[in-house]
């Protein structure tokens, strides 16, 4: 147990320690299991048996100053309590049934369902939690486990990856059965285990168990669409099993980011996937987003030409737009749906370049300034991409590609560190010298500045004024 969990603990026992209470759920199943919880903020779940809201209302008062406390739930009458620096927070809910068995037996998982009073002393273990446990396995706590909240379907799976424990046939078998109730599943609560599952390292191994529940056909069935579509003859897989080994290889190189890129760029790499992005993940799990859903609209796209190639043309474009409404339909935020939706529409530009080596200025310019702010991001996804392409003549076209994306990625990265150079001149003032109005030729004149500038082969006003009377020139 952590320092910080300690202290947590210390402070419920001392305001709450003289009332029936109980510690219940995952601090308890970590602690018992020896595994190490996740760095962040301290979750404990109290079971109250009486006033819930006195008891959250009781430790906000002992807690240290700045602490919040606020309703969780009317239906099951929980309330939190967060530390003023949003390091710890404590859930407590009254005792839901006569007596603290028949909670235990309401809950999702036996592992789960172990408790122990909060001043300590025997654990209450109705459901066989603790030899599951020692087994490493998964098992409803009761007959309704799933009846009783759909999203315990999701929640399966994502205690399978995270724990690495199998799940037990019948508990499967009740999980199937009742996946389609998560059509009545706020979607905000479905989207915080996916990513949960998305953040694991077993994240493929999780979506597979999503599928096999029946999880993927409620919440996302654009992703089974993907499945036995065929591609053309360089890909080796349909188009659902490339999608998860692009996946697999994302996840492969955040975790070593120098197998492919080198150890000169491994801190660089490691720094952009860790910045925090959106809805409380990381850029590393909105790129694990933009490969789940980087090639979803090539059903509605497939086209097979009269020389009997295959080809999907404009699923980029669609995509992108179908991954807003994905992501839309999850209550996702509009950073993360413009984030993914800028991965799938530019995951392709990377792979135009690959004849044109030896790049120019100019065709590197293009490139970052065409995919900002995704340009390090989608380097990464549309390598992982061109990795998961293994059909006819792959070896030379996965070496050409890593050589390309090492190159750009280089740029990238010093793009993203130091920015475009400061601009030569402002828009008013080019428009002053030239004696031209302010609209989309002023506009075409500053872009063709700044890329200019970035070439190197204006380095002054006199220069970029000098080029923009050329451009004016030469159309008129």
């Amino acid at each position: 147990m952590s320092a910080a969990e300690q202290q947590a603990l210390e402070l419920a026992r001392g305001a709450l320690g003289s009332n029936r209470v109980w510690l219940v759920g995952g601090a308890i199943r970590d602690r018992l299991s020896d595994l190490e919880r996740t760095p962040g903020v301290v979750d404990l779940d109290l079971i109250i048996d009486g006033d819930s809201e006195k008891a959250a209302r009781d430790l906000r008062a002992a807690a240290p100053r700045g602490a919040a406390v606020f309703t969780l739930s009317d239906q099951f009458g929980a309330w939190r309590v967060c530390g003023a620096d949003g390091d710890w927070q404590i859930d407590c809910t009254p005792l839901q049934g006569a007596e603290l068995e028949d909670d235990l037996r309401a809950r999702d998982l036996t592992i789960n369902a172990i408790a122990e009073p909060l001043n300590g002393g025997e654990l209450i273990d109705p459901t066989g939690g603790l030899a599951d446990l020692q087994e490493g396995i998964l098992r409803m706590a009761g007959e309704r486990a799933f009846a009783n909240d759909a999203l315990r379907c999701v929640r399966l799976a994502r205690f399978a990856v995270q724990l690495g424990f199998e799940i037990d046939a019948a508990t499967l078998a009740a999980a199937q059965a009742q996946a389609g109730g998560l059509a009545n599943v706020a979607g905000e609560r479905i989207f915080a285990e996916l990513n949960l599952i998305l953040e694991s390292p077993q994240a493929v191994r999780g979506l597979r168990l999503l599928e096999e529940i029946g999880v993927i056909a409620v919440v996302t069935p654009e992703l089974l669409e993907l499945q036995g579509l065929e591609q053309n003859v360089y890909h080796h897989l349909d188009a659902y099993e490339h999608t998860l080994e692009v996946l697999q290889f994302v996840i492969d190189l955040e975790d070593n980011p120098a197998a492919l890129f080198g150890e000169a760029n491994r801190a660089a790499v490691a720094a952009v996937l860790a910045e925090p992005l959106a809805d409380g993940l990381s850029r590393g799990v909105g790129l694990r987003w933009g490969a789940l859903l980087h090639d979803i609209s090539k059903p509605q796209t497939r086209a097979q030409f009269d020389d009997g190639r295959i080809g999907f043309p404009g699923h980029a474009v669609e995509g992108a737009a179908q991954a807003r409404v994905i992501l839309e339909r999850l209550k996702a935020s509009e950073r993360l749906k413009a984030h993914v939706a800028k991965l799938t529409l530019e995951h392709l530009r990377l792979g135009f370049l690959v004849h044109e080596r030896p790049l120019t200025p100019e065709a590197f310019y293009r490139y970052l300034t065409a995919s900002e702010p995704v340009e390090v991001d989608v380097t990464l996804l549309s390598l992982s991409d061109r990795l998961a392409t293994r059909g006819r003549k792959a070896e030379q076209a996965i070496s050409a590609h890593q050589q390309l994306a090492l190159e750009v990625l280089t740029e990238a990265l010093r793009w993203r560190e130091q920015g475009p150079p400061e601009p030569l001149l402002r828009g008013d003032q080019l428009a002053s010298e030239l004696g031209i109005e302010h609209g989309p030729l002023l506009g075409e004149l500053l872009a063709a500045i700044a890329e200019a500038q970035y070439c190197g082969t204006v380095n002054d006003q006199a220069s970029a004024i000098e080029l923009a009377r050329s451009i004016i020139a030469s159309g008129s």
